[in-house]
C-alpha cells in the first residue's frame, strides 16, 4: 500500500516519456534537414495538394493555409486540408511528403477506409475519455469507491484503443502518400527515400503516444488495486 502524494508507477512513463522526446526532435531534425532540399518537381505544397486531388477524382475538398510549423491535418468533417506556413508555399522535399501524407488521408476518407472510419466514430468517446477518465478515477481512489475507479479505467481504455488504431491509419496515409509520390508527379527515387525519412520519424510521434496511453492504463490499473498491490 502506497499514500497518494507517493506515486511510485510515474517510474513506468519515463521510457514512453523518453521515446516522446526522442520522436519529438527526430521530426524537427530530419523536417529541418529535407526542408533544405527543393523537389525536382517544382511544386509547392498547395499546388502539389491540388495536383494529387484531381488525380484521384477528388473535387469536394478544399486546401487552406493555417499557422504553425507541421500543423497540417486534414479535417474530414468540413472536408478541408489545412497546410502550415511551413508547407503551403514551400516546394522542399520535406514539405511535399507532409502534404501528400495529408492527400493520402484524403483518399481514405474518399475509399471508407475502414480503420480510418472506425477511428472517425471514435473521436468524441475519445475526447470524453481523455478529458474526465482520469479525474472520475482519481475521485474514486481518493474516496475508496471501486466502481468510479472501473468507470475511469474503462474511459480511458477507450483513449488507448483510439491512439491503437491511429497507428494503422498514419502509417497507411504514408504509404498512399509515398505511392502517390512517385505515380502522379512521378517524384524520383533519392527524394521518396528522404521522404520516407520525413513521414518515418513523424510516425514515431504516434508510436510514443501510444506507449504513453498504454502505460497509463497500466498505471491505473496499479493503483486500483486490480493489477498488482491493493490499497
Amino acid at each position: 500500500m502506497f499514500p497518494l502524494f507517493y506515486d511510485p508507477t510515474i517510474i513506468l512513463l519515463i521510457p514512453a516519456f523518453l521515446l516522446a522526446l526522442w520522436a519529438q526532435i527526430l521530426v524537427s531534425s530530419t523536417f529541418s534537414k529535407y526542408s533544405k532540399y527543393k523537389s525536382i518537381t517544382g511544386l509547392t505544397g498547395y499546388t502539389l495538394a491540388r495536383n494529387l486531388l484531381m488525380a484521384k477524382g477528388i473535387y469536394d475538398v478544399d486546401i487552406e493555409m493555417i499557422s504553425g510549423t507541421l500543423s497540417d491535418h486534414y479535417d474530414p468533417r468540413n472536408k478541408v486540408v489545412r497546410l502550415s506556413q511551413s508547407t503551403y508555399s514551400s516546394d522542399s522535399v520535406a514539405a511535399l511528403g507532409v502534404v501528400a501524407h495529408e492527400i493520402g488521408h484524403v483518399v481514405q476518407h474518399a475509399e471508407n477506409y475502414f480503420p480510418l472510419v472506425i477511428r472517425n466514430a471514435m473521436v468524441p468517446v475519445a475526447n470524453v475519455g481523455s478529458s474526465l477518465a482520469w479525474i472520475i478515477f482519481l475521485i474514486g481512489l481518493l474516496f475508496f469507491n471501486p466502481l468510479m475507479m472501473r468507470i475511469g479505467i474503462v474511459l480511458f481504455s477507450l483513449v488507448v484503443l483510439f491512439t491503437l488504431l491511429t497507428l494503422p491509419v498514419e502509417i497507411d496515409a504514408s504509404n498512399r502518400a509515398l505511392k502517390l509520390l512517385k505515380s502522379t508527379v512521378a517524384m524520383p527515387e533519392d527524394e521518396l527515400k528522404a521522404v520516407k525519412k520525413v513521414l518515418t520519424a513523424a510516425a514515431l510521434t504516434y508510436v510514443a503516444a501510444t506507449a504513453i496511453a498504454i502505460l497509463q492504463l497500466l498505471r491505473m490499473l496499479i493503483l486500483a488495486g486490480i493489477f498488482g498491490e491493493r490499497r
